[in-house]
């Protein structure tokens, strides 16, 4: 198949064009800051077309992961730019496709799990899950991402394609043993001393491991029956306390302090970031994906963590 990746270059693209690139299909990464890669790179600027509209040309996938890190501080300037890179490019890709002779048969679009409400109560699929924004007492930056994401997938869905099929991955945080990786973060905590509880320790981590995220990719590819909005995570959610308690154990160490959220929040203002990242409750399940009989190979925390574990010190 012929792959093309806007904005593929961090840790989620790498994963794809990794997996992708090692089956044999031919892969084109699009970004503002190409580099050495086993796999074709392209530079765009995820703002006007330009010469990288012509390797979606009789392309079979488009994947677009373009949109600037959520991991900063929420200022005025960082919300212009989260909200612009993802909507921008998302209606560049379709003004680029409809240009085409032979538009890409399937566009997934990244979209993010941060849509639905603060859960502790129950899970979230696509048929029932709440949308978030009106939950009283919810800080403005938790509204500002679900404002993003809203915006992100109305924009995505916002023209039909007819010539090609259109998904929105709602996607959980996404876990490999790549350095600089949201696991291998968590990590850092763990071996440190600091892997106990975060705040409240009742909010619930929704995940994915990589393996199942590149393979639940590679099955809505073949599933032609599969259009709209799709959530990608392990059917397992769980408290953040459990959590970090399988992620020592898997480690090998019962050590790990609790951060209140005091410390959290001025953790966060210290390492410009934000604490929604971390106190948030998403309590995320991959409906679509079961009913469609998706296979995860790694449903439950414990051996994902134990796995990745193997693979970070290796």
């Amino acid at each position: 198949m012929k792959i093309v990746i806007p904005g593929g270059s961090g840790q989620v693209g790498a994963m794809l064009a990794r997996h992708f690139h090692a089956a044999g299909h031919d892969v084109t990464v699009l970004s503002r800051n190409p580099r050495s890669a086993p796999w074709r790179t392209a530079y765009w600027d995820g703002r006007i077309p330009g010469t990288w509209t012509s390797t979606l040309e009789a392309s079979d996938v488009c994947i677009n992961l373009a949109g600037r890190s959520v991991n900063c501080r929420y200022d005025a300037a960082n919300r212009r730019e989260i909200r612009e890179s993802r909507v921008n490019s998302t209606l560049l890709l379709h003004r680029a496709i409809a240009s085409l002779k032979d538009p890409p048969r399937l566009w997934i679009n990244a979209s993010t799990a941060t849509i639905y409400r603060h859960a502790l109560d129950r899970p979230m699929d696509e048929a029932t899950g709440e949308l978030g924004g009106n939950e009283p007492g919810a800080p403005d930056t938790w509204n500002f991402s679900i404002e993003v994401a809203q915006a992100w997938e109305a924009a995505f869905f916002s023209t039909a394609t007819p010539r090609t099929r259109q998904v929105a991955i709602r996607s959980a945080m996404t876990f490999s043993p790549d350095r600089g990786g949201v696991f291998d973060v968590l990590l850092g905590l763990v071996r440190r001393g600091f892997g106990g509880p975060q705040g409240p320790g009742t909010q619930f981590v929704s995940w994915i491991h990589e393996t199942d995220f590149c393979r639940s990719v590679d099955f809505l590819i073949v599933r032609e029956d599969l259009t709209g909005v799709v959530n990608l995570a392990s059917p397992n959610p769980l408290p953040n306390r459990d959590f970090l308690r399988t992620l020592r154990e898997a480690w090998g160490t019962r050590i790990g302090l609790p951060i209140p959220r005091w410390a959290l929040e001025a953790g966060a203002i210290f390492r410009r970031t934000e604490s929604e990242l971390v106190l948030k409750s998403r309590r995320v399940v991959p409906g679509r994906l079961l009913a469609a009989g998706f296979p995860f190979q790694f449903p439950d925390w414990p051996e994902a963590a134990r796995e990745l574990v193997a693979r970070w010190r290796q």
